[in-house]
């Protein structure tokens, strides 16, 4: 008999999911949103749909035990990014114990986990509540965390994304960026009238190079390591016989804690002055486009040392480590939910070839159901 866990699971990747920011007419998250609210009631959560933008809802579900103690939230996004290249990306395929198909890891998994965390939680009893959040758009701009924390709070959090079981206890942040430079445009067989827009970006990008080393080579943060920036996007001209009067690039920059999206607006405006300053012709601009916070736990909270004992004594080696990505945990974290990254492993995040182990999926669920029944330590579960 397959495990309740994996059957979620299969039901969720099943769903086309995909974040319309991200591709334009996709399904978005109305159906998952709707599969899993049938689910939590039936599990008997009292169920809240928190409208984010049209079609578009939050899931959170609810769970109140048996005598009074902490709030603990467990909180995943539900949507995915697109399937070109993909040839059965909704098909979920069970095979050497991966289970494979869009979002698979990243993250129905961890989501499927937590859910039926609450389930096994429910059965066995607890203190306290569990909030439950299937929250929409983190993979474009995390409108659903952002919606979800001005109505909900907890003690405490467990952000479901993929982490090979390890515990996620600080990320980067980012900062995006458009840069252009401004030319004049000319007949290419006009030199003295016309101005490489194009040329002038490569003086940029030769500094943004020299300013990514600088930033490397930098004391890193003991959890989230150095500071980065890369080159992105980019696009100038209209056809080959002209000078072009226009290019614009978009770069992004990963932050560390201790920096902000303005102390790295100040550094791209910086470099830009640099090169004004050396040739009175060259004019380029730079702009903020979005940005997000880098998040560490705080280093007094008990909730990563209670994960990894409770871990432990599933057979399950978790320590503290950093990821590589940004999540909603800093979201979060910002609203005053101090949050840890736990979930299962897997491959191919993004890719055309995605998949989780299901071993992961069913002790990630063991060792969540654990943590809200051993509950937070602390006269309020802090």
């Amino acid at each position: 008999m397959t495990d309740p866990c994996i059957s979620l699971l299969e039901a969720l990747v099943a769903i086309d999911s995909v974040n319309p920011s991200l591709v334009p007419n996709a399904a978005g998250e109305s159906k998952i949103a709707l599969c899993i609210a049938e689910h939590l009631r039936h599990l008997g959560l009292d169920v809240h749909v928190q409208e984010v933008a049209p079609g578009r809802p939050n899931v959170i579900g609810v769970l109140d035990g048996g005598a009074p103690g902490p709030s603990l939230m467990f909180c995943g996004h539900i949507d995915t990014v697109g399937v070109e290249g993909m040839s059965a990306p909704f098909a979920p395929v069970t095979r050497g114990g991966r289970l494979y198909g869009r979002g698979s890891q990243d993250m129905k998994s961890g989501v499927a986990a937590m859910i039926d965390a609450a389930r096994v939680a429910r059965e066995g009893g607890f203190a306290g509540r569990l909030i439950v959040a299937a929250v929409i758009d983190e993979e474009y701009a995390s409108l659903g965390a952002d919606h979800l924390v001005r109505a909900w709070r907890a003690d405490a959090a467990v952000v479901t994304e993929p982490t090979d079981l390890q515990i996620g206890v600080g990320h980067k942040g980012f900062a995006w960026f458009e840069l252009e430079t401004r030319g004049r445009a000319a007949h290419g067989s006009r030199p003295l009238e016309g101005r490489d827009a194009i040329v002038r970006m490569g003086r940029v990008l030769h500094r943004l190079e020299a300013l990514d080393r600088e930033l490397q080579a930098r004391p890193g943060h003991p959890v989230m390591g150095t500071a980065s920036l890369h080159a992105s996007l980019i696009h100038g001209g209209r056809e080959w016989s002209s000078y072009p009067d226009l290019c614009q690039l978009r770069i992004e920059r990963r932050t560390i804690a201790g920096e902000t999206s303005e102390s790295a607006e100040a550094e791209i405006r910086a470099l830009l002055k640099a090169l004004e300053d050396e040739d009175p012709e060259f004019s380029g601009a730079s702009a903020l486009v979005f940005a997000r916070p880098p998040y560490e736990t705080p280093a007094d909270h008990p909730l990563p040392a209670l994960l990894e004992a409770l871990a432990r004594s599933r057979g399950v080696s978790a320590r503290a480590v950093a990821m590589s990505f940004w999540t909603d945990a800093a979201i979060l974290g910002e609203a005053g939910i101090p949050s840890v990254l736990f979930g299962p492993g897997g491959a191919g995040l993004h890719s055309t070839e995605e998949y989780v182990n299901l071993a992961d999926v069913i002790a990630c669920r063991d060792i969540l159901a654990d943590l809200a029944r051993t509950g937070l330590p602390g006269p309020k579960g802090l």
